[in-house]
């Protein structure tokens, strides 16, 4: 290593705190056994150090020859892990630009955007293999009159039809014990991946099947625009209806921009759309795309990070953190469902992948594609101001129609255990008719209060200021949001009379319908039926076969699920955000009803939904039934716009946590005065509190924020950058935490 005690790495490490450490590189004798040379220290590579008393694991982020610390006094680092970035030069840069937008610590930036096996050390590297007849399968592809193993021969034909492929690959086509069984009867032999040139990825250009399906002229516009911008930065917003063909489009705009040198990425929401997605593309595509989710084991997530890295993956689809995924390749990028919040981190390094995602096309010069069927207001806002492209599709296709939306007016219908007669009738009727119904309840658990009707006590949590839910399945009473659980009483703590559950979660809607509607099989999709690996699949996959008639469920039915059968949607309480003070609390309400609406209908079968509510001449529920999603954002936008909220501002949260709540107070005032006495705060910002969170004390620890609203991104970010510093050096009372959020979805 040339002139190695001249450099200097700084490397992020992952720690809360905001710089960067300096560090010698190690000896040229640590390299590892067997390496003719040692790697050259460049930023992107991993490396381990001394910290402490302790031996950590960062990135190199910088090599320089100066540092504020005296040579002298600079550890040496022990090891350069790697022997080139783990980054693609956008990638890396997106990294860096993400640590100051959202003012995190770099370190935890980094470590974000890596799997944890890569975390702990292990190789980047991956160790390609494709597999290839031997003689002996050969041989036996010539006598096609035996019938012995034809699952085994059709992957013998395909090996020679098209040369020899990855294991990835033919798992996917075959299944894995097909390939096991091929293997062990001689015929088939692992080989070292072959390289091509410089500049291509190693993975064979993935060809799209023919489907049935016929583009709509809108469906043919949308593609022709995304793949009209090949090669340079645009941004498409495709709002299609429910049910409209999105996946379809974005299959073919992938199938034409990837060719035979491009690499896509495809963002999900939720992992439960994942399984769905793939299928979809498994199906159209002759080659596996790679897959990124925090469901996968760390050996799976580290196999798909290294495949979409070395270009052997040319889709890669994941969650929120997949928009960090290495694609040096990157020609496209799609985000399925844009509007959703679960693209927002909320714990920890608080991101949008979304806004990510815009990001990372820009500095790659790629198109990406924003789909939804209720797009959010700051998308539809950059699409009025003309820095998205709106690609609009208005209909389903061929014999589907948008369901039709009903209000039943609960105050002049008996209700059974949260069902209307109208609700009930309506299961009934469609039942009969073989279709399957959603019933839609955004609670999980039993009942979400347990009450006493002589004295008025209620179940609360002993660390929570919030009340305790009722479970059946196991009984208990549990906190949704500190995860305290105790057994259920029976009687009043107060009083000692009996207790009644009080509203309605998924468990009592299930046991509801199993007594109105015996004999008919019911799924319930929340997240205690879904807390086990695989049970998501399993059932959405009794679903989709017919297995089950009705499927109870909450937020989580509203994402984006394809079951074509569904006649009917009932919304068992849309009165849930009407009268809620978070201020994105009817956009979120219109994209509910809308998605979980959507549903309905699909297929060749008619749809339809009803909606209970006791305030059936809301404006809002009007505004929707009437006029559809685009009439009510047109109309909150300018509500938004009159209040000075997002779009039409910025925003950041300054949250902090502690045991005691006059440390939480004293620490947010003291930043409140250096936020007045900043320079910036001259300049259009505004410093809101503090104030108590909604929920002021959460685990035992109470919670308040302080909100700094802002005219744009750049006034925003220069107050930030003041400010934050003198934040810092804030004498912090022992056990407060705070952080930051930018751009934040919820003021809570």
């Amino acid at each position: 290593m040339e002139n190695s005690d001249s450099l200097i790495l700084q490397v992020a490490i992952d720690t809360p705190l905001r710089r960067v450490f300096d560090y010698l590189p190690p000896p040229v004798t640590a390299t590892p056994a067997g390496v003719a040379d040692p790697p050259r220290p460049q930023p992107g590579i991993r490396v381990r150090i001394p910290f402490g008393h302790s031996t950590k694991l960062g990135v190199v982020v910088a090599v320089t020859d100066r540092s504020d610390v005296p040579r002298a006094k600079l550890r040496r680092a022990y090891e350069l892990i790697d022997h080139e970035p783990l980054f693609d030069p956008v990638g890396f840069d997106l990294l860096r630009w993400a640590a100051d937008y959202y003012h995190h610590p770099i370190g935890e930036v980094f470590a974000a955007a890596l799997p944890v096996a890569l975390r702990a050390g292990r190789s980047a590297q991956a160790h390609p293999v494709e597999w290839e007849p031997t003689a002996l399968g050969l041989a036996e592809t010539g006598s096609p009159s035996d019938r012995r193993a034809p699952h085994q021969r059709a992957l013998l034909a395909h090996l020679q039809a098209h040369g020899p492929r990855p294991t990835a690959e033919l798992v996917a086509v075959f299944d894995a014990a097909i390939v096991r069984a091929a293997a062990t009867r001689g015929w088939i032999r692992e080989r070292p991946r072959s390289t091509l040139p410089a500049g291509v990825p190693p993975g064979a250009a993935p060809r799209l099947r023919s489907s049935p399906i016929e583009l709509s002229e809108a469906q043919r516009l949308a593609v022709a625009a995304i793949v009209e911008s090949a090669g340079r930065f645009a941004v498409h917003l495709l709002h299609g209806v429910t049910g409209s063909g999105k996946t379809e489009v974005y299959l073919r705009a992938i199938a034409t921009l990837i060719g035979a040198r491009g690499q896509a990425l495809v963002l999900v929401p939720e992992i439960s759309l994942t399984p769905q997605l793939v299928e979809r593309f498994q199906d159209r595509f002759d080659s596996a795309p790679a897959i990124l989710h925090s469901g996968l084991a760390a050996g799976e997530r580290l196999e798909a990070w290294r495949r979409a890295r070395s270009g052997e993956a040319r889709i890669v689809i994941g969650t929120r953190s997949a928009v960090f995924a290495p694609l040096p390749w990157l020609a496209l990028i799609i985000v399925d469902e844009e509007h959703d919040p679960s693209y927002k981190q909320h714990e920890g390094f608080r991101y949008s992948a979304r806004d990510l995602a815009v990001m990372r096309a820009q500095r790659a010069n790629v198109g990406i594609v924003l789909g939804s069927a209720t797009p959010s207001l700051e998308s539809l806002e950059n699409a009025t101001q003309g820095r998205y492209r709106k690609l609009t599709l208005p209909e389903r296709p061929g014999a589907a129609r948008a369901a039709r939306m009903h209000l039943v007016d609960l105050r002049r219908h008996a209700v059974d255990h949260g069902f209307s007669q109208p609700a009930i009738a309506a299961i009934s009727t469609h039942l009969a008719a073989g279709a399957q119904v959603i019933v839609f309840q955004n609670r999980r658990g039993y009942a979400p209060t347990l009450y006493c009707a002589a004295c008025g006590w209620v179940a609360t949590c002993a660390h929570c200021d919030a009340r305790l839910t009722l479970h059946r399945h196991p009984a208990g009473l549990r906190c949704h949001h500190c995860g305290a659980q105790r057994a259920p009483a029976s009687h009043c703590e107060a009083c000692g009379r009996d207790l009644h559950p009080v509203g309605h979660g998924t468990e009592r809607i299930e046991e509801t319908l199993v007594r109105l509607f015996p004999g008919h099989a019911i799924a319930r999709l929340d997240r205690d039926t879904v807390a086990t690996r695989g049970a998501i699949d399993a059932l959405l996959a009794r679903v989709r076969r017919g297995d089950a008639r009705i499927l109870v469920g909450t937020q989580m039915l509203t994402k984006g699920h394809d079951f074509p059968e569904i006649g009917l949607v009932v919304i068992l309480d849309a009165d849930q955000g009407l009268f809620a003070t978070d201020y994105r609390a009817a956009e979120r309400l219109a994209q509910t009803i809308i998605q979980v609406a959507g549903r309905a209908g699909r297929g060749a079968r008619p749809g339809e939904v009803l909606i209970q509510t006791e305030f059936p001449d809301h404006p809002l529920l009007r505004l929707l039934i009437d006029a559809g999603y685009e009439a009510f954002a047109t109309q909150a936008l300018a509500e938004r716009r009159e209040a000075r909220w997002p779009p039409f501002a910025r925003l950041a949260l300054l949250r902090a946590d502690a045991k005691d709540p006059a440390r939480v107070d004293a620490f947010l005032h003291a930043a409140a005065r250096l936020g007045h006495a900043t320079p910036g705060a001259a300049g259009g910002v505004v410093l809101l509190g503090p104030a108590s969170a909604l929920i002021a004390r959460r685990a035992d620890r109470h919670r308040a924020h302080l909100l700094i609203e802002a005219e744009n991104r750049s006034t925003l970010q220069r107050f930030l950058g003041e400010w934050l510093p003198r934040v810092e050096n804030l004498p912090a009372p022992h056990g407060l935490r705070w952080s930051l959020d930018v751009d934040p979805l919820e003021v809570d």
